[in-house]
């Protein structure tokens, strides 16, 4: 089965762009220093041939990384006020009196410092289907934890 690969519009610019940079910059020098290695002679003991292929072996693996993020995107719609919790929602909770902004996003955009949890996060899954109102307890490594969702923008 294909995972979903769950983004932002921006974010699928992102992952194009530095797929782009990978395939018409990064190649061509990585390609440039395996060749003037080679004009250089004896590549059986040359350090620059070694970690030019090492970097081409990375360029490559990351290019076809990043295809197959870029094949199964699913871009996420605004979502706009609505009657529960989505990829792409804006998540207002209390929790011990103070209240929080999480905004549900896929995997590849999780930021939690930033505020931007992955659907597939225990606090995600929690907040998911979710209505203005419902209590919400989540596992934390800490222990569980309880919130109370009070707005979904």
């Amino acid at each position: 089965m294909i995972k979903k690969n769950y983004i932002t519009k921006s974010g699928l610019v992102e992952l194009k762009a530095e797929l782009e940079q990978l395939q018409k910059v990064e190649r061509k020098e990585v390609a440039n220093r395996i060749r003037k290695a080679v004009e250089e002679g004896d590549i059986s003991e040359s350090g620059e041939y070694s970690e030019a292929k090492e970097r081409q072996a990375f360029v490559e693996g990351k290019i076809i990384e990043l295809t197959g993020r870029i094949k199964n995107a699913v871009v996420i719609k605004k979502s706009g006020r609505g009657n529960k919790v989505k990829i792409g929602s804006v998540v207002v909770v209390k929790s011990n009196g103070q209240e929080t902004k999480y905004k549900i996003v896929g995997s590849e955009e999780a930021d939690p410092v930033a505020g931007k949890v992955s659907n597939e996060s225990p606090i995600g899954q929690a907040f998911l289907d979710k209505e203005v109102g419902e209590k919400v307890k989540v596992e934390t490594p800490v222990g569980p934890k309880s919130y109370k969702i009070t707005a979904i923008e």
